[in-house]
């Protein structure tokens, strides 16, 4: 409820002082739009982590991980939904809010491959950085249309913590999932399509940002959650790598924006926001969720059910799109 207030709040806002989101070539939208949207995220999410570290129920370490990254993260996000930072000053606060999560988590120094357990190291801790900027910029490549970066928040915060449940685990994984599903809940109130507010870069890479230092710290705590997350967060994952890879043989800036990804190409050929969201959200649901849940039961075997969960889905992304040449003359999607 005070996600969908907030948000309400925000959108008063950037319309009164003009910060809309406006169409050109590379949009998925038609009229021009508010956004900063996902401040209410930032500020209703960290304000629950807050009470849950006063009540004791969020270890020290991960509330400042969150927290001192995560609002420097949405900061810079802000900054860039402004215009007032450039690319390389987000970067470099990226890379810096990655370490500070990762010191205050202890790295990755270990992970558990079957019955195995491998030792990483420095190398590990250098790969969990690298992991989590990959993840806040994936979700700004994926918010491309209405509703689906925060219903994938939602399924993949409430699916961990629910798993992290399942698998005894502490209060902490569970608390902050259960925060950033619920706030991010109430800021899908005015991003379902056809949205009335954008979520905009303080909102996207906060949860990329998030949801990746979940994931360390629930694979700290129990080796397998790794590859649970991972399953979790297959659609974006697979989506946002195949377009990368197909865009960086074609030689093309792949820091520029554009509309190759997978969900991108469905959308335009249903001429619908609405359809292709609930298309991913039920493929979380029905597909990955049960894989995700059998790793948790039978963690000894948990390379196969990643595969197998995967598998597929590159196909599929291939099948639909992922990282094809754009045509330009294709002019943006209709809204719904």
């Amino acid at each position: 409820m005070l996600s969908a207030l907030l948000t309400a709040w925000v959108r008063r806002l950037a319309l009164a002082r003009g910060i809309l989101d406006s169409p050109n070539e590379r949009s998925s939208h038609v009229r021009p739009t508010p956004r900063g949207g996902g401040i209410a995220i930032v500020v209703v999410s960290l304000a629950a982590m807050t009470a849950f570290a006063w009540s004791g129920n969020l270890e020290a370490r991960l509330f400042y991980a969150l927290a001192g990254g995560g609002a420097a993260v949405a900061l810079v996000g802000h900054l860039d939904d402004i215009g007032c930072i450039g690319i390389a000053g987000r970067f470099t606060v990226h890379i810096a809010a990655a370490i500070w999560a990762t010191a205050w988590l202890g790295g990755m120094t270990e992970i558990q491959w079957g019955e195995r357990v491998i030792e990483l190291g420095y190398p590990g801790s250098l790969l969990a950085v690298l992991g989590i900027v990959w993840a806040l910029n994936l979700f700004n490549f994926m918010d491309g249309i209405d509703g689906i970066a925060a219903s994938q928040a939602i399924f993949m915060a409430g699916a961990g913590a629910a798993l992290a449940v399942i698998a005894g685990m502490s209060n902490s994984t569970v608390a902050v999932g259960v925060a950033l599903a619920a706030a991010s809940l109430g800021f899908l109130a005015w991003n379902w399509p056809p949205a009335r507010i954008f979520m905009g870069d303080v909102g996207s890479g906060y949860l990329g940002f998030a949801l990746a230092v979940i994931a360390l710290a629930a694979m700290r705590e129990r080796a397998v959650m790794l590859p649970v997350w991972l399953i979790l967060g297959g659609v974006f994952f697979i989506d946002a790598t195949v377009t990368l890879l197909r865009r960086l043989a074609r030689r093309e800036r792949v820091y520029e924006a554009h509309r190759s990804h997978a969900y991108q190409w469905q959308a335009r050929r249903w001429n619908s926001h609405l359809r292709v969201t609930v298309a991913c959200f039920s493929l979380n649901l029905l597909w990955l969720a049960p894989w995700a849940w059998l790793s948790v039961r039978f963690p000894t075997h948990f390379g196969w059910f990643l595969a197998a969960a995967w598998g597929p889905l590159i196909v599929l992304a291939i099948a639909c799109g992922s990282g094809r040449a754009e045509v330009k003359s294709e002019g943006p999607l209709s809204p719904g």
